[in-house]
């Protein structure tokens, strides 16, 4: 799976993913099952670097001391909004506002991706943000969204 980055603004970015093969429902709902549950714990704060404390321990992570404190007094890194996956022919797409979340939420998601071509879904590449000239991106999309909330 290629993965290459365009025009990125963290509150407004498209997610587009190329299939070999026009996806079947099954591989549909993985892939729509990885990106619910990686938005999910963005929703929660799980990609927040600030406070990465059992990665900057190391590989010895017996007996760590926790800060809680710390944990506690680390700015708020959320993720704020998705959208509906869209499917036109083997190309899928997916609006989302990444909110305050950190880079590493990208990794997660590129690399449970990649896992998931790997054994289960192939996808050829993925563009993150940016347009697809071959399937405009209607301005309303996102102002449906937000009404959907109110």
């Amino acid at each position: 799976m290629q993965v290459q980055f365009r025009e990125f603004s963290q509150f407004d970015v498209w997610f587009w993913l190329e299939f070999v093969n026009v996806p079947s429902e099954q591989e549909k709902k993985l892939v729509e099952e990885v990106f619910s549950s990686w938005f999910f714990l963005g929703k929660l704060g799980g990609f927040n670097a600030e406070n990465s404390q059992v990665q900057e321990t190391g590989l010895d992570l017996s007996y760590m001391d926790y800060d809680n404190d710390a944990a506690d007094s680390s700015m708020m890194s959320v993720m704020h909004n998705m959208g509906d996956f869209e499917y036109e022919g083997n190309w899928a797409r997916c609006w989302m506002d990444l909110g305050t979340s950190d880079a590493i939420a990208l990794d997660v998601l590129i690399n449970s991706l990649s896992q998931l071509n790997t054994e289960y879904v192939e996808i050829v590449q993925m563009y993150v943000g940016g347009e697809n000239e071959d399937w405009e991106i209607d301005p309303s999309y996102k102002e449906s969204l937000f009404q959907d909330i109110n």
